[in-house]
């Protein structure tokens, strides 16, 4: 397999080769389910196509919880296939197709009544282990233990006494969801498909009632493009409906968009080692680690407004900071919000008006010849979701097809990252990087992190991190736009990186610098560094307001106030 780089040129390269000759299958949606299905296909020697709106994962793949995980309160609904599917997954990622992005995470459930609910979360939390071991995967994670209050306190010494009579500790998994669906586009590009970017679907071709096809136009160039394809895929996620009108069919089910917001906060404001999980009225709230900082999370209400820029109201902060508050001594404010990101959960509609309730299932339809769709589900099973997808879609196609491979299939990076990760005090010594910083090029690369360092081989001041967010190195913004398919300054500073989130300024004070290492790689004279740099603040200024606003229709009024950036 070739290493595939996803730099400007080889964008172009890729539009031009997908209207060139008919594809197999074409996928709509650049998420985690149309990479995955995109990898998917092409594994199975297919040939291939993938095209994306905006950029790779700008929906909901780079808004989650970014946890990998099986789905405790699944368990609770007596869901025990979909628990059983998520675990089976949670394993195959953690120990053989991701190890250097998906990493083991503790979380500590607080327990507030004495004898029957230690009996019934033990219950369940005991189940969980012994289904992830059932089939062979998980065996990599720590098995639950049960904690006394006072253990749980050592454990977790952010916690009010009177919060907990004691806990349980268990363990699940995580990842940057928006480096991972960069990783897996790459993978599929490595094998052999063709992938774009800001390659908009304007409608469908069609053949009587047959579709055979997209209308694509590249937003960045102008141009327009007809690409054939015998199978098309519509993985658009929280876009379905939208996709699906294009050809005049509303389609067998409907999607549901459900808002979660996130709050980002440094290290040093909870005093813990581990996660928590927290039981609200609704759902269930998560305190995540996250490098140097904390991620509180999530909300879950109807969204019916604008799709690309879900935004978080006052009262959506107001109430993770109460919820959250409940439970520790030493309560969280405003101020010691760093970062704060919506996104959009994809729900097929079920009967009952509460988004809680409706399905996290999948579901595959096929409802004209030519046209299949993939909805619902959940981050954690987006590669059976794209197996399903592939499956439907190979029932359009008159050969023989090999059945899924992917649960063989280790992403980039993935070869002998664990070789690296026990070289890495060599590799500091051999690059005069700090071994903290190489560890940090291993888990967001993986084997890959190979080509950042020859990045600064060539040119030392990339090995330099950068000045308002010292947790990423210079070459790393070189990398996401000369590798990652980073086409403006947003895309690295929310999505190859997290510093729009990680940084009390969200990113403002790292705009120009970064805009600066991105221009000779991208062709960005003087006056189009200017307008990615006010673009992006502008951005910040709406997310800013919109969090001060009082309910979502505010809220996403004042989001509205920046507008996507359109390059010259």
């Amino acid at each position: 397999m070739r290493t595939a780089t996803l730099g400007p040129a080889q964008r172009v390269e890729s539009l031009a080769s997908m209207a060139e000759r008919e594809l197999d299958v074409l996928v709509v949606g650049g998420g985690v389910v149309g990479a995955g299905t995109a990898l998917d296909a092409v594994t199975r020697g297919l040939s291939t196509g993938l095209v994306e709106a905006r950029d790779w994962a700008s929906g909901t793949s780079s808004r989650s919880s970014k946890l990998i995980h099986g789905g405790l309160r699944y368990l609770e609904m007596l869901d025990f296939a979909l628990v059983r599917e998520a675990l089976k997954e949670r394993g195959l990622l953690l120990e053989r197709l991701a190890p250097h992005l998906v990493k083991p995470v503790p979380f500590l459930y607080p327990l507030q009544h004495q004898g029957w609910e230690r009996l019934y979360a033990g219950s369940g939390v005991a189940l969980y282990d012994a289904m992830s071991t059932a089939r062979g995967h998980g065996r990599g994670l720590p098995t639950h233990r049960h904690l006394t209050r006072s253990h749980a306190l050592r454990v977790a010494p952010c916690l009010k006494k009177d919060a907990l009579v004691g806990a349980l500790q268990y363990y699940d998994a995580q990842m940057d969801d928006a480096r991972y669906v960069a990783t897996l586009v790459r993978t599929a590009a490595s094998y052999g498909a063709h992938v774009a970017n800001r390659a908009r679907v304007t409608g469908f071709l069609r053949e009587g009632e047959r579709v055979v096809g997209a209308r694509v136009k590249d937003v960045e160039g102008g141009a327009e493009y007809e690409v054939r394809a015998k199978q098309v895929v519509n993985a658009t996620g929280v876009w379905t409906d939208d996709t699906q009108a294009m050809v005049g069919e509303r389609g067998q089910f409907h999607v549901r968009a459900s808002k979660g917001i996130h709050l980002v906060v440094p290290k040093d404001r909870v005093n813990s080692s581990t996660g928590l999980i927290l039981r609200t009225e609704k759902s269930v709230l998560f305190v995540i680690p996250w490098g140097r900082h904390w991620i509180i999370g999530t909300t879950d209400t109807d969204w019916n407004l604008d799709k690309a820029h879900p935004a978080a109201s006052s009262a959506d902060i107001d109430y993770l900071l109460e919820h959250v508050n409940s439970v520790l001594s030493v309560p969280l404010t405003r101020d010691d919000v760093e970062g704060v990101y919506a996104g959009l959960r994809p729900l097929l509609a079920g009967e009952s008006d509460a988004t809680s309730k409706l399905s996290r299932e999948h579901t595959v339809a096929h409802p004209v010849p030519g046209l299949v769709v993939v909805a619902g589900g959940k981050y954690t099973t987006y590669r059976v979701m794209a197996k399903d997808a592939v499956d439907e879609a190979v029932h359009g196609l008159d050969l023989r097809v090999a059945e899924c491979v992917t649960e063989d299939v280790p992403l980039l990076g993935a070869e002998g990252y664990r070789a690296l990760w026990n070289a890495r005090a060599r590799i500091a010594a051999q690059t005069g990087l700090h071994v903290v910083r190489v560890e940090h090029l291993l888990n967001r690369f993986g084997s890959a992190a190979q080509e950042v360092l020859d990045l600064i081989v060539a040119d030392p001041s990339l090995g330099e991190p950068l000045q308002a967010a010292d947790d990423y190195l210079r070459a790393e913004i070189v990398y996401g736009a000369s590798h990652e398919g980073a086409r403006h300054l947003d895309d690295v500073l929310t999505r190859r990186t997290r510093i729009s989130i990680e940084t009390f300024d969200r990113g403002t004070r790292s705009a120009r610098e970064a805009a600066e290492l991105m221009a000779p790689v991208l062709g960005w004279d003087k006056g189009q560094i200017e307008r990615e740099v006010e673009h992006y603040e502008k951005r910040v200024e709406a997310e800013r307001e919109s969090q001060l606003q009082p309910d979502d229709q505010t809220a996403d009024a004042a989001r509205l106030g920046a507008p996507d950036i359109v390059p010259l």
